[in-house]
């Protein structure tokens, strides 16, 4: 009988048998592996997480107890555990299981924003409430798998520290990924240790004693090089911890349950902050995924389970584009640089790294030193090409705006994952960008709609050394290409019929869309101009004079309507004292649930028929008004 099909919830572990415990952790993983293989998903945190997972729903009482997960896709077995193991078919669908914590989802479930780093502040305000309150709950924040190079947590443990009256226990899930942040003061520490006058003829009278014996002899000499290793891993974020103000407990053998569960005992116990440091294995029970060079796994798309290879293998993508370009722009320039926060491969920089590797920089999930970094790399005469998620980009809006764009700085902005991506869900959409960059003074904006712009774009922005430029791009399989048949000012037009009925203004990867949509319209009667901008910031003053001549003007973007690229294209038609009626389609100013990226834009009117059934109608009005 399934141990995990039975259980309803966190109540249910505390009166397991050692034997049931050993057989729910099996479990968890097989439905891990088997979920994540067929829906896609976080696999390698989460199979490290199994036992920590069961242990803090043993010894914490969950929702009294608030368990909030950094970057919320390590939380696959906190959904489990808390009674949503029988959904898990459904994880990523349309209306199944979001792949981060939900609070619609679960009462367990209290932040589902997944960017990382910010457990600790929400720890922190839910611990100061619960002792304004008068309340004795105790609050857990779970970070790690590489959010503590987030500078957020930081200032949050600062703070945390500082007050030593709140039942709050900070679970740190220290799996091999760096401590950014604390790269300074942990290799000082070795120093310290390596070159104390007594370290080395210890460490050979050990080599020469161990080695003496021929059964364990060489296997625990082998061992004793870890014992580097352990010293920073685990000795040296102790003195740093406490060095803060925080008790400090371990490290603890992440995947030894009854090992944490003690540890957690022990920090629930004390009536101030603690923080439980343990270690574990990324993929752990899955020997593929630990095999794993680059991520272990950490996101993976639907892959067969025997060889850990994906299947049904994507054409070549936006990112596989901006990967080859950046290199060759790289051999042609030896002043480009390249910058990325914890994501060389998912952002496309891992040739680049491979051919450059003095020439790339990953500074952990630090976004706005990332680019306030890029503007001294500026100042100081080499030009930097930062590339992330476009969702990560505001995090980083402040340093965007005051330290690159004020300064001048010739930095190009990479963003990937633009727009609507789908079933990862709200926090991951890079619908706000084009939005939030529209009000920097002197930022240039380009949306590709296809590979050939892509590169011809990225050349472009690179060559712009006194200001800031984007180059944003969707998730997923790159367009086709469209070719122009014409270029005006920085505009491309891409069809164009004698009757000037409709101006269709498609930007980026939208291009395709505006092109069948126009069609459509075609079909019906009416003549059809297509462009692509290409820059779409600042607006070229030649696209607002075409505008001008026709008898609407049809704009779509991935990207939301408010401040977006028709908006501001509205304004410049405005402002040009032209009274040209103008249809702005692209994403409301909501929160999108997660679901695949093109159910997502058909419900939006997204598509190409719901865009030429909109304009129809607007031709209908704007004749029945004339």
């Amino acid at each position: 009988m399934s141990v995990l099909a039975n259980l309803t919830g966190p109540s249910d572990l505390r009166g397991m048998s050692d034997d049931d415990l050993a057989s729910l952790a099996t479990e968890i993983r097989e439905l891990l592996i088997t979920s994540v293989a067929s829906n896609g998903g976080h696999l390698g945190p989460n199979l490290g997480v199994v036992e920590l997972g069961m242990a803090i729903h043993r010894v914490f009482d969950s929702p009294r107890d608030r368990v909030v997960w950094d970057t919320g896709h390590q939380a696959y077995v906190h959904k489990m555990l808390t009674g949503r193991a029988g959904q898990f078919g459904t994880l990523r669908k349309e209306g199944g299981l979001s792949g981060y914590p939900s609070r619609a989802e679960s009462e367990h479930d209290w932040v589902e924003n997944s960017h990382a780093s910010t457990s600790l502040s929400y720890a922190d305000g839910m611990a100061k409430a619960n002792l304004l309150l008068g309340k004795d709950d105790h609050v857990v924040a779970v970070i790690g798998d590489g959010a503590l190079t987030g500078g957020m947590a930081w200032e949050a443990l600062n703070n945390i520290a500082a007050d030593n009256d709140r039942r709050l226990v900070v679970i740190v899930n220290d799996n091999g990924r760096s401590y950014t942040p604390t790269v300074g003061g942990l290799a000082n520490r070795l120093t310290e240790i390596r070159t104390n006058p007594k370290y080395e003829p210890a460490l050979g009278a050990i080599k020469e004693r161990l080695n003496r014996s021929r059964i364990v002899g060489p296997a625990a000499y082998e061992a004793l090089h870890a014992i580097k290793k352990g010293v920073k891993d685990a000795l040296a974020p102790q003195g740093m911890f406490e060095d803060l103000g925080l008790k400090y407990i371990g490290p603890v053998d992440g995947h030894d349950r009854p090992a944490v569960e003690r540890a957690l005992t022990q920090a629930k116990k004390f009536g101030g902050p603690v923080l439980v440091h343990v270690l574990t294995t990324k993929g752990q029970g899955y020997d593929i995924a630990v095999a794993n060079e680059n991520d272990q796994m950490h996101q993976a798309n639907p892959f067969d389970r025997a060889t850990g290879e994906a299947v049904n293998v994507a054409p070549a993508g936006w990112t596989s584009v901006f990967r080859d370009e950046i290199v060759r722009i790289a051999d042609e320039r030896p002043d480009v640089v390249a910058i990325t926060a914890a994501m060389l491969y998912p952002v496309g920089l891992d040739a680049f790294a491979d051919k450059f590797p003095d020439r790339v920089f990953d500074v952990g999930i630090a976004e706005q030193h990332a680019v306030t970094s890029a503007a001294g790399l500026a100042m100081g005469g080499l030009h930097p090409v930062v590339a992330v998620y476009a969702t990560f980009i505001n995090r980083a809006f402040d340093q965007v705006l005051l330290d690159v764009a004020l300064h001048q700085c010739g930095v190009t902005f990479v963003l990937d994952r633009a727009g609507v991506t789908g079933d990862d869900g709200a926090s991951h959409n890079g619908m706000w960008d084009m939005s939030l960059l529209q009000i920097v003074p002197r930022l240039r904006l380009a949306a590709p709609r296809d590979g050939s712009q892509l590169r011809e774009l990225l050349r472009e922005a690179v060559e712009v050394d006194d200001a800031p430029t984007v180059v944003r791009f969707a998730k997923g399989g790159v367009c086709e290409d469209l070719p122009a048949i014409e270029r005006l000012g920085t505009t491309d037009v891409l069809s164009r019929d004698d009757a000037k009925d409709v101006l269709v203004v498609a930007i980026g990867s939208f291009g395709h869309l505006g092109a069948e949509a126009a069609e459509i319209v075609r079909a019906a009667g009416h003549g059809v101009t297509v462009v692509d901008p290409r820059w779409v910031k600042p607006i070229d003053p030649a696209l607002v004079e075409l505008a001008s001549g026709y008898g609407l003007v049809v704009t779509v973007e991935d990207n939301g309507r408010h401040g977006g690229v028709g908006a501001a294209f509205t304004q410049a038609v405005r402002d040009a004292g032209h009274d040209v009626p103008i249809r702005v389609h692209g994403v409301e100013q909501e929160f999108l649930d997660h679901a695949k990226r093109d159910v997502i834009l058909e419900r939006l009117g997204l598509t190409p028929q719901a865009v030429a059934d909109d304009t129809l109608a607007a031709l209908s009005r704007n004749s029945a008004d004339g």
